[in-house]
């Protein structure tokens, strides 16, 4: 494949018309407008369906700036929708706010956080348990780089294991557990019923969203790149692990394309656009099942909800180079552009040649 035009076109139209979906994750390398996608998309979900939710969960959150409007930890309405939510989470830091006692809560979060990696997880099960009593008809999320999605994404099944090994410890140590606490007087909310009881509803919680996670019906996962060599080399590793995660994922997003769009090129502009074409072959070539949706890169930052809206239709229609090489009219602007370099820099050129001139003549 030589050229962008000889490969074929993808859309993100593909999820706006599956009104099935309840989670779509947006994920990728740091750096590659991930932030930008998944606020677009969730503009143009929120076209299509009754009420969405953007989720960031990057620590480093840059929701509010891509929308210009400050969100916090509960779902606020973006300015000018009517059924469009933003909220910003960090999973590494929430904790329950449910009112349970907080002896009970302690002793189970002390008990959970014996078990690697599940603090996170427990943090990440309060929010989606927050988030299922919302009704929201489709929930994205907007990730951090790879490694912490990754993390992310196999929260629900650290969750299960974690607690069936707490469960498991009920036939070995429930009878010591309840003489124990009528032996302190603690009273029921501390009782083995009420600590297994809120275990048991996790628990609940979580293999409800473990299989969702694994329904491609419900669930979706949206690769965001760069044509270039780290970035295709991470999601290859993110396809590779979302596979092994029995998670669906069907559609690959290759931001800030070099389109050719000048009527005189620099060296540079032709450098970089030969390097991304190698890569952008090597896209099509790995993910030929894939729908592959090109974004060109913009001169200006996406930034505001007029600017996502006016880049919005990029994500469900081609995008097309406004210059065709080798045709009589290509040559026309060429001629025309040249013609316009040559008519400002004559000026230029005699002003220098009066200013040397001068020099001269004081010498």
């Amino acid at each position: 494949m030589g050229s962008n035009e000889e490969l074929p076109e993808g859309t993100l139209q593909n999820i706006l018309e599956q009104d099935s979906l309840k989670w779509i994750f947006v994920g990728g390398k740091g750096g590659v407008g991930k932030t930008t996608c998944s606020s677009i998309l969730s503009i143009l979900l929120a076209r299509v369906r009754p009420s969405v939710l953007i989720i960031s969960t990057d620590p480093a959150h840059n929701l509010s700036d891509a929308f210009q409007q400050k969100f916090t930890k509960t779902p606020s309405l973006v300015n000018g929708f009517s059924n469009l939510y933003a909220m910003e989470v960090d999973p590494n830091v929430e904790h329950d706010e449910s009112g349970g006692s907080d002896i009970t809560d302690g002793f189970v979060s002390e008990l959970a956080n014996s078990i690697p990696g599940i603090d996170e997880a427990m943090s990440f099960a309060e929010m989606l348990k927050l988030v299922q009593t919302m009704d929201y008809s489709c929930i994205v999320f907007d990730t951090a780089p790879t490694g912490h999605t990754l993390r992310l994404l196999q929260f629900p099944s650290t969750l299960e294991k974690g607690l069936a090994k707490i469960m498991s410890l009920k036939s070995r140590f429930g009878g010591l557990l309840g003489q124990m606490t009528r032996l302190f007087g603690l009273g029921d909310e501390f009782g083995e019923d009420a600590i297994l009881g809120k275990l048991e509803g996790m628990k609940e919680v979580i293999q409800q969203v473990n299989q969702q996670f694994k329904d491609p019906d419900l669930t979706t996962f949206v690769c965001v790149c760069i044509p270039e060599f780290l970035s295709l080399y991470e999601t290859e590793r993110l396809v590779q692990e979302l596979t092994k995660f029995e998670i669906d994922t069907h559609n690959i997003i290759i931001n800030q394309v070099i389109f050719d769009e000048e009527v005189i090129q620099s060296k540079l502009l032709k450098a970089r656009m030969r390097m991304q074409q190698k890569y952008l072959d090597q896209f099509y070539m790995l993910y030929d099942d894939f729908n592959i949706t090109k974004l060109p890169l913009l001169p200006q930052e996406v930034c505001g909800v007029e600017a996502l809206k006016a880049f919005s239709h990029n994500f469900v229609t081609p995008y097309k180079s406004s210059i065709t090489r080798g045709t009589i009219e290509e040559l026309e602007l060429r001629v025309s552009a040249l013609n316009e370099q040559l008519k400002d820099a004559e000026p230029e050129l005699e002003r220098l040649r009066k200013g040397k001139q001068k020099i001269d003549e004081a010498i």
